[in-house]
């Protein structure tokens, strides 16, 4: 059976170099062609997921899908786009459970996850089929109300515009859980003491990000407060933790061209929170409860344990779970719902948020 596209996000970059690519006509064009030709040079490939044409088009070759919001027949869950910064685009899906049928006063309000979906910073989106079928689920398994952010992408957006744009997210989901608040789910379903901050590979990466932002900021409500975080697959570098070298040069290069600068290396903090510069920072993360989960098959699973010693040594207080699965590799859960080993992720996140 092939491996999910999703999964080959990272998995495939032990076999897969980045291939920068440029080619002339063997003709004297026109001026008329040559532009034409020049358009369609792919100047930077890192397949299979994008292509940059010298023009400056960005192709992406997998995680284009969409799916409407709906209501969803299978677990009765709502969901509706609501664009949250007309200039930048930034705009956020929410899924409203059946559980918010029975909240009413200020005690029986729901929990806010904020979720950021994976992709490696350059595809996928918040209304992928993967993604809304995923959010579907776990916000009426968990009985919470949850944001999935439609942030901007890499190459066209440079990070750090997609930690802006999620912590934007984040800042718009606590404000709106006010009482008589502009975004009617929020203002009558939302518990801005009890937000989670939620992702995937990438999305978790983001995640760990937003929250240290909101640690060091503050949120926007003086009743806010952040309890809980997960990180399920991150995307991390680790220095301790060896690779094959052309998976190496692989991930350096992506990480250049997630940031825009030749000059990016992979000790920055946003990448590499276990780095001695960054380490001290994790006792600093908000909330009382931490989960990070790993797949045994993924590379990534290393890092994410490394992430997880390095916030058990930094003197954080709260309670730090590993859940970590044997023989799965990236993302199992999502491109494979059905399974045994999805179903038990499933409950362990659900139950991470319900038990707030």
């Amino acid at each position: 059976m092939a491996r999910p596209l999703l999964a080959l996000l990272h998995l495939s970059c032990a076999s897969t170099a980045l291939q920068v690519t440029s080619s002339t006509s063997q003709s004297a064009p026109t001026a008329g062609m040559a532009s034409s030709a020049a358009a369609d040079v792919v100047e930077t490939e890192l397949f299979p997921f994008i292509r940059v044409y010298k023009s400056g088009r960005v192709e992406r070759l997998l995680g284009t899908d969409t799916v409407p919001a709906s209501l969803d027949a299978s677990t009765g869950v709502a969901s509706k786009d609501v664009v949250i910064d007309p200039a930048t685009g930034v705009s956020v899906r929410l899924y409203l459970p059946p559980a918010a049928a029975a909240s009413g006063g200020e005690g029986k309000k729901l929990p806010v996850l904020v979720y950021f979906h994976g992709g490696g910073f350059m595809v996928e989106t918040a209304a992928a089929p993967t993604y809304h079928r995923y959010l579907n689920a776990l916000a009426a398994r968990a009985g919470a109300l949850a944001v999935s952010v439609e942030y901007r992408r890499v190459p066209e957006h440079p990070l750090p515009a997609a930690y802006d744009d999620s912590w934007a997210a984040l800042a718009w989901a606590v404000a709106g859980s006010a009482p008589g608040g502009p975004e009617p789910w929020l203002a009558a379903h939302g518990d801005a003491s009890r937000v989670f901050l939620a992702g995937d590979s990438a999305g978790a990466n983001i995640a760990h990000n937003v929250a240290l932002r909101a640690a060091a900021e503050g949120l926007p409500r003086p009743c806010a407060a952040i309890v809980g975080v997960l990180l399920v697959h991150p995307y991390f570098w680790d220095p301790t933790n060896a690779m094959a070298p052309a998976l190496e040069v692989r991930i350096r290069n992506e990480w250049r061209i997630m940031c825009a600068r030749p000059d990016a290396g992979v000790d920055d903090p946003r990448f590499c929170p276990t780095c001695a510069v960054a380490a001290p920072r994790l006792a600093a993360l908000p909330g009382k409860r931490a989960m990070v989960a790993v797949a045994g098959d993924d590379f990534l699973a290393v890092k994410g344990r490394a992430y997880h010693a390095a916030l058990l040594a930094s003197g954080w207080r709260g309670e730090a779970e590993l859940v970590d699965t044997p023989g799965q590799d990236h993302v199992f859960h999502l491109m494979r719902p059905g399974t045994e080993a999805a179903a038990d992720m499933l409950d362990r996140v659900a139950g991470f948020i319900s038990r707030a």
